[in-house]
């Protein structure tokens, strides 16, 4: 169990990735139904695939709140309060997609990044999870931007 004085910065950094998270997945599934270009079909199934990957995330986040003693909260409310709302609710173009994707994940990397310096004193453990999870964001961006070329 991590010292009590780092017990709430933890936990705040925690909840804001399983935000984050959760809102990456609601994004890729509006952009999953939305997406019509020659590219349908890739973009299409990808973003499938890379929901499956914030799901099982977020359950891992979730549960790593829970084992400190900290209540996830992954209700609608929380997460349409915590992540950026900037993402087109109509139908969109392939490309536009990748390029509105891969700038979403390039800033909840950016965020995950402070977080990882953060609890790098604070909780190794949850550290080794944050830095596990940039790991995969970024081998998704770099998959799903190389789909236009």
């Amino acid at each position: 169990m991590i010292k009590s004085e780092a017990h709430d910065a933890v936990g705040k950094d925690l909840q804001s990735m399983l935000v984050q998270l959760i809102g990456l997945s609601l994004d890729a599934k509006q952009a999953h139904w939305n997406v019509r270009g020659p590219h349908f079909r890739a973009v299409h199934q990808h973003l499938d695939e890379i929901v499956d990957e914030y799901h099982a995330w977020g359950d891992e986040v979730a549960e790593r709140l829970v084992a400190l003693g900290v209540a996830a909260d992954g209700r609608a409310q929380t997460v349409a309060a915590g992540i950026a709302k900037d993402f087109p609710a109509d139908t969109i173009s392939d490309r536009k997609v990748v390029e509105l994707f891969t700038a979403r994940i390039d800033g909840v990397v950016d965020q995950f990044r402070g977080c990882i310096d953060r609890l790098e004193s604070l909780d190794p453990v949850s550290q080794d999870l944050a830095i596990e999870i940039v790991a995969g964001l970024e081998k998704q961006r770099w998959m799903i931007s190389a789909q236009l070329g």
